[in-house]
């Protein structure tokens, strides 16, 4: 199941929980690219006014994950080809740096945690459940960077993986007979990866970050239109 906004929780403000619920789901890939969100209708979901929604929108689409109509609603960016080759160009750079930076501080006890993730992936994939597999994914990733104990490149990968967020949506859609066929591993690199760093080998595991982002390129390029017009794979209006 993909993850469900609910009303905000009182232990946090109102403007910032209806931001990061909307942010980490705009990350794992909640919604249709060119899909339109209304105020009144997250306002409804959260159960709040539309103040505190106004504001998430504009901190998002000051992220560039959003494009901001006029009156308010926002729309989630459509996806291009060029766009997908920039975004991936851009995260093998960052993400491959910040791998590079994080490898060596990794403990005993996180490269257990990437192996449990890279476990449970196999497990979610079997069931086809792409939402908890794409959750693991992000958390996979997520360990290995916040171990660089860089703020600037966290926060210029969090930055990518908004802006990547409606090719995830894309790539839900097409993992599940690619898992199927066997064509895709639902975990990817990781058990390469974590493989890797229990032989303390973190040129290969650097390598297997490098792969899992360009697998995926690879994958989405064929869904991908080339210009904002044309419709994607298996669709003749460009909407699933």
């Amino acid at each position: 199941m993909r993850i469900a906004l609910e009303p905000v929780s009182s232990r946090t403000t109102i403007q910032e929980s209806v931001y990061q619920q909307l942010r980490n789901a705009l990350m794992v890939g909640n919604f249709d690219p060119g899909q339109t969100l209304t105020i009144a209708s997250l306002a409804e979901t959260f159960g709040t006014s539309n103040m505190p929604v106004r504001e998430a929108l504009r901190r998002l689409a000051a992220e560039n994950a959003l494009e901001v109509a006029a009156n308010g609603s926002a729309r989630i960016p459509i996806v291009t080809l060029a766009r997908l080759n920039d975004l991936c160009r851009a995260r093998i750079a960052v993400e491959g740096l910040a791998a590079e930076l994080g490898f060596p501080n990794l403990t005993v006890g996180d490269i257990a945690t990437l192996d449990r993730i890279a476990g449970e992936q196999h497990v979610i994939g079997r069931g086809a459940n792409v939402y908890d597999l794409m959750a693991r994914n992000q958390q996979f990733h997520f360990t290995i960077y916040r171990a660089s104990g860089s703020e600037v490149l966290l926060q210029l990968i969090e930055t990518l993986w908004l802006r990547f967020g409606p090719y995830m949506r894309m790539l839900s859609a097409s993992a599940e007979p690619l898992m199927r066929s066997g064509e895709l591993d639902p975990a990817g690199e990781h058990v390469a990866i974590v493989n890797a760093l229990k032989a303390g080998d973190f040129s290969a595991a650097r390598d297997g970050i490098v792969a899992d982002i360009s697998r995926t390129h690879e994958i989405l390029q064929d869904y991908c239109p080339a210009t904002q017009d044309e419709p994607r794979k298996g669709s003749s209006s460009g909407r699933r």
